[in-house]
């Protein structure tokens, strides 16, 4: 492989991601993709993300696991406390793009979601993905790492949902490539953040009109669209 291309946070932003793809040039056969979660809710087309990921995945993309994706496919566990943080979350948009009737409803919150074929098939992608994929020298994952939990023994709901303590406290040695947190609000810009303790957050907020980062390794040049 000769260039490894990171990407986070899509949230149902299909047209941004397929520029973004486009932009890289991006190779299956010469390119190492890894995207870090966060394919649905919020944008406006989350199953047509969810089907382009397991596409990509098919041709060889490690695919890694973000809160939102957790969250979806908790709620459709039945599990009422993830449907109640789904819907104040971004579920609506997601649902609607199923064509789902969970997408009407006038309560905050419906009690449970009723599954459909491809619901099934997409949530059972989205619940067997990992967490984190580690390299010699790098570390990929959704939300972060906890600075002083090695990796092994860290809980994947910290993997996916960490914020501050790991931004503050992280020491390691190994790079950590990461999404979940919108670049805005680590340094004030939308672009990519190189952090001084060895951290490069990628999310820079593309639903909510920022941009859709992909970061190039080893060489950390950056490819945007906006």
């Amino acid at each position: 492989m000769k260039r490894t291309l990171v990407v986070s946070d899509i949230h149902g932003e299909i047209d941004k991601f397929t520029r973004l793809l486009e932009k890289v040039s991006y190779n299956p056969r010469q390119d190492q993709l890894i995207l870090l979660g966060d394919y649905v809710d919020k944008g406006p087309d989350s199953r047509r993300v969810v089907e382009k990921v397991m596409q990509l995945h098919r041709e060889g993309a490690i695919v890694l696991k973000g809160n939102h994706d957790h969250m979806m496919v908790k709620s459709f566990e039945r599990d009422p406390v993830f449907i109640e943080r789904w819907f104040r979350n971004g579920a609506r948009a997601t649902l609607t793009s199923y064509e789902h009737p969970g997408a009407a409803s006038e309560t905050p919150a419906p009690d449970t979601l009723e599954l459909t074929p491809l619901l099934e098939e997409h949530l059972a992608f989205l619940g067997g993905l990992q967490t984190y994929y580690e390299t010699e020298d790098t570390i990929f994952v959704h939300a972060g790492v906890h600075p002083s939990t090695s990796l092994a023994e860290t809980d994947a709901y910290v993997l996916m949902w960490i914020r501050d303590e790991f931004h503050k406290g992280y020491r390691g040695s190994k790079t950590v490539v990461f999404g979940h947190t919108i670049t805005e609000t680590l340094h004030g810009k939308k672009e990519v953040y190189f952090g001084d303790n060895n951290i490069i957050g990628i999310d820079g907020g593309a639903v909510y009109g920022g941009l859709l980062h992909c970061l190039e390794l080893p060489g950390r040049n950056v490819y945007s669209v906006d």
